[in-house]
């Protein structure tokens, strides 16, 4: 079964079809640069871009960097606050004339992560953690969502912890691979005195194999700390996964459901 996915993020707008019962992409992926400001028309016009570009008819998933409820935004992380209170859903609908499934994109992530990459044989606590323009999060306790975590911004040295440890402020600061692998050190020790997961999960842009073997062997941790199998496709992937979870259809994550509906 095929279903577009699309993933707002905070520097760039992704889209692909995927094939949501091995979590493939079936086509290649489709970037368009996050418009500035990332208003809701703005944002928008690029996701009918990408519709139009795989002359997609059909439902689609959308992965976005706020807490969602019922299709609205509650928060606005690296996008513009215009956004807060906005039913995305509703809007994505008015521009495409089709039905979208609009997810937290750390949720989407970790959702993609848990059926097809890192924990999908995991039954305990499990951790998704993503390092990019800032950090974002996903929680499973026996493969359930716990939907909305924003771990990201549990207060670390007095200001928000990924102003100090994520991908972007290593690059704003201009810190050496070693000094920003201390920054994360420290949020994960964090991370860990509040939950103690069994598995953390390492995704976000600072996973990709090239990134990572500069600083991943820095890192201890007491739960297990593996890197993310999806890399930049977990939040396409999530995306285009949670509209059969919505619709309660037999999946590879099948305890997810009732979470992400």
């Amino acid at each position: 079964m095929e279903i577009l996915g699309i993933d707002i993020g905070g520097s760039g707008i992704k889209g692909a079809t995927v094939d949501v019962t091995t979590g493939t992409l079936t086509a290649e992926r489709f970037r368009v640069p996050t418009p500035k400001p990332a208003t809701p028309d703005a944002v928008t016009d690029v996701v009918v871009e990408i519709v139009q570009h795989f002359d997609w008819k059909g439902p689609f998933g959308c992965a976005f960097p706020a807490r969602i409820k019922q299709g609205t935004a509650l928060t606005a992380a690296n996008i513009d606050s215009s956004w807060i209170g906005t039913n995305v859903e509703e809007i994505l609908y008015r521009k495409t004339g089709l039905t979208a499934t609009v997810i937290n994109d750390a949720d989407a992530a970790g959702m993609a992560e848990m059926g097809f990459g890192a924990g999908r044989d995991r039954l305990d606590v499990v951790l998704l953690l993503t390092f990019g323009t800032g950090i974002g999060s996903a929680l499973f306790v026996n493969k359930t969502l716990v939907p909305n975590t924003e771990l990201g911004h549990i207060a670390l040295h007095g200001m928000v912890a990924e102003h100090y440890a994520s991908d972007r402020a290593r690059r704003d600061k201009k810190l050496g691979w070693k000094r920003w692998a201390k920054r994360v050190q420290e949020y994960l020790d964090r991370i860990e005195f509040l939950l103690a997961p069994d598995l953390i999960i390492f995704g976000g842009g600072a996973s990709k194999p090239k990134k990572r073997a500069k600083f991943f062997d820095l890192l201890k941790t007491q739960a297990e700390l593996v890197p993310a199998e999806l890399q930049n496709h977990a939040g396409i992937v999530g995306a285009a996964y949670s509209v059969i979870a919505r619709t309660n259809t037999a999946t590879p994550l099948n305890p997810i459901v009732s979470a992400a509906s």
